[in-house]
């Protein structure tokens, strides 16, 4: 039977690739203030776990550490610094460890990606990952356009996974029976609305509502009627609230707070989100965006969600301001 695993069940190592001259971080022109936040991600889970490090020059890198344990310097090619897209997916097959690798075609051909879909089975090849099999699928499928509660289950958007721009035209059905047979799904929850403006994955999931455990969902809620999100994310809660679980029951439904709106220099709005939190072995890292009371506000939220986990905010406004926050810069891996 294959499954694909929780993010909240054990991992061998996190996936982090840094920003280097030749991707869009580079145009901030200070390379080294750029990969301050992946510094902060990488110390905050290497004092449990594995932390893989993609990156073009060891040396220059790890220089910015102050600790190196558990840490591996991996030079390789790569476009971007968004692991949790092109990464490989966590999975077992009649109880042994599999990784999934399915094309990566840069959102919908947005952005060049050859390299980044070319990196999992470079790690793959160099023995990164063990002797861990892994199955390369010729689908477009992103980490961040699904969640699984480990047990069948997979939560999406219809905005994203129905999008020609991935697989060209399809329906929900082909869909299902495609993520059946790559996953395991037994099941799929679509959500239908739901949007941040500022979002280039077409809706991905993991900014907008993520599995906590099998029986729960948090999910961001806008409350504000003057904000552009209001319809749409209102919309997305009644859907939510449609939902069931295995066995019948409704979810326990968790609302995050919406962070007050953030803008690039041209004004356009950024998609900020406290639902683009980590799940690590013994921690839960969420993003904050320098406001003291919905950062607070969320901060207490994950601390009732995940009582055994250290919970560690993380400063993420300088990876919004490329479009993503601190999920979309990790992928857990276990083999």
């Amino acid at each position: 039977m294959l499954r694909l695993k929780a993010e909240w069940e054990s991992q061998k190592a996190v996936l982090l690739a840094f920003p280097h001259e030749e991707t869009d971080w580079a145009q901030e022109g200070d390379l080294q203030k750029a990969c301050a936040p992946f510094v902060r991600i990488a110390q905050a889970v290497a004092y449990s776990q594995t932390v893989y490090i993609l990156c073009r020059d060891r040396e220059a890198l790890s220089d910015l550490f102050c600790s190196k344990q558990n840490l591996t310097f991996i030079e390789t090619d790569y476009n971007d610094t968004w692991t949790r897209d092109y990464g490989p997916l966590s999975a077992e097959e009649d109880g042994n460890p599999l990784l999934l690798d399915f094309v990566f075609n840069g959102w919908g051909g947005k952005y060049e990606s050859s390299l980044d879909n070319a990196v999992n089975r470079t790690l793959h090849r160099k023995g990164y990952f063990g002797t861990t099999p892994m199955r390369s699928i010729d689908y477009v499928l992103e980490g961040g356009s699904i969640e699984s509660d480990g047990a069948g289950t997979i939560l999406t958007t219809s905005r994203c996974l129905l999008n020609p721009n991935r697989n060209g035209e399809t329906s929900k059905e082909h869909v299902e029976t495609m993520l059946s047979e790559t996953l395991g799904a037994r099941r799929v929850l679509w959500l239908d609305h739901g949007y941040l403006a500022g979002d280039d994955t077409d809706g991905h999931i993991d900014t907008l509502a993520r599995f906590c455990d099998p029986e729960t969902l948090a999910y961001v809620r806008c409350e504000d009627p003057e904000d552009e999100h209001y319809e749409e994310l209102n919309r997305m809660e009644e859907q939510l609230q449609n939902f069931r679980t295995v066995e019948g029951a409704p979810y326990r439904l968790v609302p995050l707070p919406m962070p007050p709106a953030i803008y690039d220099e041209a004004g356009n709005r950024l998609p900020a989100t406290y639902a683009n939190f980590l799940i690590t072995n013994r921690a839960l890292l969420y993003p904050t965006y320098e406001s003291r009371s919905t950062d607070r506000e969320a901060g207490e939220i994950f601390r009732e969600l995940f009582p055994d986990r250290e919970v560690i905010p993380i400063p993420c406004s300088r990876l919004i301001t490329q479009g993503g926050s601190l999920h979309c810069s990790t992928m857990q891996i276990d083999f």
